[in-house]
């Protein structure tokens, strides 16, 4: 993983601070002692530095004064800053005092917004660091990213289902519990599982809710919980213009690693075909399209059109102004293209691409066919939004 070079790029003027979130594993650590490597660091993973910060905050201004100067020129590193949140208090202070640039490092900023933690007004950028992407790996298998996921340690493992359904138990539950977040731990439990075969399909709040045994409003909370910790994004509806024929209201939410989605309803894609292979190979796409949002620091919009008859586009960018449909077949004909040719005659956009399995990139009319591999160049070399 050391040898992998990840796309985020973090540079920071003199006197500018950031905060850097991610899931756990990630790679987040191992990015900041790569990136800045002669920098302090503070692992409130330990147990010690916890316990001893989380007492006295003010531990940090009272040790990074003691350093000397030549110490202080990089930045100081606070990983797993979510754990203590009232540090930030002594953060601000050293930033507005002192000059000290520091690197907030975490998974997770819903406990600190809860407890009115001092997010810095604005004092620090804010990054994020995703699972590996296709620009940064080599020949890459597809059934290999579907079945293992991007997260680093499952992608370069070979007994990853072991590790994933680890992750899965005692990180994306636990952490949500962790966090205090849930007082009916039943209820969500439910949840997560309903929430998982109801991955990337349309969200019925009042169907999840009946099998929860919760009303619709804790439902929405608990969505909204996943997203705050960075487990998963809400795709919205596209609603540039308004019609009674297009669905404007419901959501779709998707986990943020296809393997972590995988393993939570015991999914393994056998081929490359089928509406498994079809529903993880979409996954996959967003991912891709989410990631390089972030790291090309674009921040186009990214939704979902669909027709209450059933017509789909996946994924529509910016205002409009791109249109991608996933498909999961080696072989794109004319029906394959008429939900792309609906949304076409109404917003013109500019681009037009069905994303598939086919070899050989070509034109149908305005419509893009192209094979997945080739699109995602095109994507990272910024061909296809900018």
């Amino acid at each position: 993983m050391d040898k992998i070079r990840r796309l985020l790029h973090i540079d920071l003027p003199p006197g500018q601070s950031a905060f850097l979130w991610g899931p756990r594993k990630t790679g987040k650590s191992t990015y900041l002692k790569t990136r800045f490597p002669e920098s302090i660091v503070y692992d409130f993973l330990k147990t010690d530095l916890f316990l001893g910060f989380s007492k006295r905050p003010a531990l940090l201004r009272e040790q990074l004064m003691a350093r000397e100067e030549k110490d202080l020129w990089h930045s100081v590193i606070l990983d797993e800053v979510q754990k203590i949140p009232q540090i930030l208090d002594e953060v601000h202070w050293l930033i507005e005092n002192k000059g000290i640039r520091f690197i907030l490092c975490g998974s997770s900023a819903r406990k600190m917004k809860r407890g009115q933690a001092n997010l810095l007004g604005g004092r620090a950028w804010r990054y994020e660091l995703f699972p590996f992407v296709f620009a940064e790996l080599d020949n890459i298998d597809l059934l290999t990213v579907l079945n293992r996921g991007l997260i680093p340690v499952h992608y370069l493992q070979e007994n990853y289902r072991k590790s994933l359904k680890v992750y899965v138990q005692d990180y994306l539950k636990e952490k949500v519990f962790a966090e205090g977040l849930i007082r009916n731990v039943p209820a969500f439990l439910r949840f997560f599982d309903a929430m998982g075969y109801a991955h990337g399909e349309l969200i019925n709040y009042s169907n999840i809710a009946r099998e929860c045994a919760v009303d619709s409003k804790t439902v929405k909370e608990y969505y909204q919980i996943l997203v705050d910790t960075l487990l998963g994004t809400m795709v919205e509806p596209f609603k540039k213009r308004q019609h009674r024929q297009v669905i404007s209201k419901a959501s779709k939410f998707y986990l943020f690693d296809v393997g972590v989605a995988g393993s939570l309803v015991k999914r393994h894609v056998e081929a490359e075909k089928g509406e498994q292979f079809g529903r993880a190979f979409e996954h996959f796409m967003l991912m891709e399209i989410l990631a390089h949002r972030s790291y090309s620091e674009l921040d186009y919009k990214i939704h979902f059109w669909r027709t209450k008859s059933g017509l789909e586009v996946d994924f529509i960018l910016g205002e409009g102004e791109v249109a991608l449909e996933v498909k999961g077949e080696n072989h794109i004909d004319n029906k394959d293209l008429k939900p792309m040719k609906a949304f076409m005659e109404t917003f013109s956009p500019d681009k037009a691409f069905v994303i598939c399995n086919e070899q050989t990139e070509r034109l149908a009319g305005k419509i893009t066919i192209i094979p997945w591999r080739q699109f995602l160049t095109r994507l990272w070399e910024g061909k296809i939004i900018s």
